[in-house]
């Protein structure tokens, strides 16, 4: 695994590079003191897997930094800070970072987690690589005149109505991203351009602000289907909806965590959740393309 290092303690990267190299958990490709050069093309240049960066920094944080790179970064975050604030944290979490490590930073605690970190990329890899080999064996049917696109739209529902979310806000925010995607040839672009252009297509006044305010509905609709599949495992841990969507359309330890959080009678809250859009609409068109 290729790991890149983001922290202004040259005694903490120091440290996070020892650890890495004595348990063999991976290559460190960058240590770096500051997130203000960070860029999409930086970790695409050195195959960065794994992203680990403090949270407080200067002239960028690392929340900042995230939310810059995050649609579009197909690894691992994993977020360093001596900050308790739930708020935060939180906040660090709806913008895309996978784990969160308190310092005092802990040798065992890290070593947990980057074998974790590592075994998610792993199962990734082998699930699209698996994918990708049986479609390579699955003849491919062109449209017909029979398959209105209608009949597209209807599956889409399905998945939705499956999830528990067709009548959530978000809904049709999905069904109109569902179609933009299918008139572009499935291409997938980073989100914040995909909502802008479908508030453009659906005649918003102001693009720019219908896209973030989508984008909130979106969150809070994706959550409440985390909600619903993870209740579904609380219900019945074999049930096939559930052994299907909770890897599928979530990430499955978030999924497990919530679980817990219902067993014992809590009530999970946004803040709680990593929502991965990006995940969840590729999954959704894959899954209406099927």
């Amino acid at each position: 695994m290729n790991i890149m290092l983001i922290d202004d303690d040259d005694a903490v990267r120091m440290m996070l590079q020892d650890i890495i190299e004595d348990y063999d958990l991976g290559h460190v490709t960058a240590s770096l003191s500051t997130a203000l050069d960070l860029s999409n093309e930086m970790l695409l240049s050195q195959h960065i897997e794994i992203l680990i960066i403090d949270m407080l920094m200067p002239g960028i944080d690392g929340i900042q930094a995230v939310s810059r790179i995050k649609d579009d970064f197909p690894g691992k975050i994993i977020m360093l800070s001596q900050v308790e604030s739930k708020d935060l944290v939180g906040k660090a979490y709806e913008k895309g970072i996978d784990y969160y490590i308190m310092k005092p930073l802990n040798r065992n605690e890290i070593v947990s987690v980057l074998k974790n970190v590592s075994e998610h990329l792993r199962l990734e890899s082998f699930a699209h690589n698996l994918q990708n080999s049986l479609l390579s064996l699955t003849p491919q049917k062109s449209p017909t005149p029979s398959q209105p696109k209608e009949d597209r739209r209807t599956r889409t529902e399905t998945q939705l109505k499956e999830l528990g979310i067709r009548s959530a806000p978000g809904a049709q925010d999905l069904l109109n991203i569902m179609a933009y995607i299918e008139k572009n040839a499935g291409e997938i672009t980073a989100l914040k351009t995909l909502f802008t252009a479908v508030a453009e297509e659906q005649g918003a006044e102001d693009p720019a602000r219908e896209a973030k305010a989508m984008e909130q509905r979106l969150r809070r609709t994706i959550f409440q289907g985390h909600i619903n599949v993870a209740s579904m495992g609380v219900l019945d841990y074999t049930n096939p909806k559930f052994e299907d969507y909770a890897p599928l359309y979530f990430d499955y330890n978030d999924i497990r965590s919530t679980m817990r959080l219902l067993e014992n009678d809590e009530k999970p809250t946004l803040s709680q959740v990593h929502i991965n859009m990006k995940k969840f609409i590729h999954a959704l068109y894959d899954a209406k393309n099927n």
